[in-house]
């Protein structure tokens, strides 16, 4: 009988288990790796700790992670603890679901001055990511700038406008709830280079923020009124349903009241920052008022008309999209960020597959859509791999041991599915009496130790 199809799956979020379970389906093997003890990838680390319901997307990938033919090995770092030739002397596919986990960068003064952060720090640390844990964050100051128009700004500005009472019951890193209970940050102004019709926002994260106990949102009226452009393409047939519920979601808050809430989120369009401007820290923004303007291809495109404004502000948070980070001995192309891949399988600098070698996920398409989205990215990159399995196109492992074996013996703090359940089990003990759904073990030793058993 012939050996069974080994994968060897990079990366333990949405992107990894959708593709493990595709695999697992079509009779394959698969070895889930990790570099963290804990699996779920941004699901754990990423989505905003008071969005609980989205998390329970982990349910599904748990019935993946029972198959027999299932095995995850957390606290592996590729390229550190393993190398791609150790993967492909192992398995007849590797899958790289590594995501794009750097941020992109403004390229402008002051970007680097203390008080000037990525959004993607910010978010990891109040996560408990543990390689973000012992982040500081000076949020003593009263108004902080968002830079971007997506879900990750709308979490960050919402994360700093909660009530500290709703971040109690929350899985927040503690040392977070600590410092965002006790923050003095009063206002959140966020920017965007477009104007309201092309925020990238969901609806559902725009519309929470009229929900929100102790702050208000502040749009002003002038900011929705939509230039020729943007009325044109709206009412055209490229624009998604979700541009126009924005722009009336966007309109609806001009026009509510404010209460007696001393917190606001001001959201901003049609800004380009230009400068953080401060000598030690981070004093101000100065930005640039921009108007809207066709392309040679017809998109609209951001052009800065001369006007400039400066935002008084003690902390910079910029969220403008990310990019992969490359890997020892994988191709990597600079110019994306991402993995050159066709159509999920890696190619090399000739333009042709590499056997055996794979990508899903951000690290394939780059930074966009939502969880659900990486079930039918997998799919596909899966169905490469099955054409190239029956067409014997896979990678030929010299090795035909255990990977298992030869991971206990070359990198000791790995952790098992097993092992991860007791940090699970942990977790959830310590959050129970307190109302939460669990308290975070940020420190990879003693996340080591539980999973040990000690």
């Amino acid at each position: 009988m012939p050996t069974k199809h080994r994968a060897a799956l990079l990366g333990a979020g949405p992107a990894g288990f959708y593709t493990a379970a595709a695999l697992l389906k079509a009779g394959l093997a698969v070895d889930l790796y990790d570099a963290l003890p804990t699996p779920y990838g941004l699901v754990r680390a990423g989505v905003a700790p008071d969005h609980p319901k989205i998390k329970t997307v982990t349910r599904t990938y748990d019935k993946t992670a029972a198959h027999e033919d299932f095995r995850f090995f957390g606290r592996v770092k590729l390229g550190e603890d393993v190398s791609r030739e150790d993967l492909l002397a192992r398995y007849h596919a590797i899958v790289y679901a590594v995501g794009t986990r750097l941020d992109n960068r403004l390229g402008i003064p002051g970007e680097d001055l203390p008080g000037s952060h990525a959004a993607t720090e910010f978010v990891a640390w109040y996560n408990g990511h543990p390689d973000y844990a012992d982040r500081e964050f000076d949020l003593s100051c009263e108004r902080a700038v968002v830079i971007g128009n997506g879900n990750v700004a709308i979490d960050v500005a919402r994360m700093l406008a909660l009530d500290p009472d709703e971040l109690a019951v929350t899985d927040t890193a503690d040392h977070a709830i600590d410092a965002l209970s006790r923050a003095q940050v009063k206002e959140v102004v966020m920017l965007g280079r477009r104007g309201p019709a092309q925020a990238a926002f969901t609806n559902p994260e725009l519309r929470e923020l009229k929900d929100l106990q102790r702050a208000h949102v502040v749009v002003d009226p002038g900011d929705v009124e939509l230039d020729e452009h943007s009325s044109a393409w709206l009412d055209g047939d490229e624009a998604h349903t979700t541009a126009r519920r924005n722009v009336e979601i966007l309109r609806e808050f001009c026009d509510r009241d404010p209460g007696d809430h001393v917190h606001r989120i001001v959201m901003r369009f049609l800004r380009s920052p230009v400068e953080i401007l401060g000598e030690e820290r981070v004093k101000g923004v100065r930005v640039a008022v921009n108007q809207l303007q066709p392309g040679d291809d017809g998109r609209l495109r951001a052009v800065i008309t001369g006007e400039t404004e400066v935002i008084e502000c003690g902390l910079v948070l910029r969220s403008i999209g990310y990019r992969g980070e490359p890997i020892d001995g994988v191709p990597f192309d600079e110019r994306s960020g991402l993995i050159p891949n066709a159509g999920g399988r890696v190619t090399g600098d000739d333009g042709e597959p590499l056997p055996g070698e794979y990508a899903v996920g951000w690290i394939k398409r780059g930074p966009s859509g939502v969880i659900g989205t990486n079930k039918k990215d997998a799919a596909d990159t899966v169905a490469r791999i099955l054409e190239d399995r029956d067409a014997g196109a896979l990678n030929d492992p010299a090795e035909d041991g255990d990977a298992e074996a030869w991971l206990r013996e070359h990198v000791p703090q790995l952790v098992t599915w097993e092992g991860w359940e007791r940090i699970d089990a942990h977790e959830r003990r310590l959050g129970e009496p307190l109302g939460r759904p669990r308290v975070k073990i940020v420190d990879l030793e003693e996340m080591g130790r539980i999973a040990s058993g000690g």
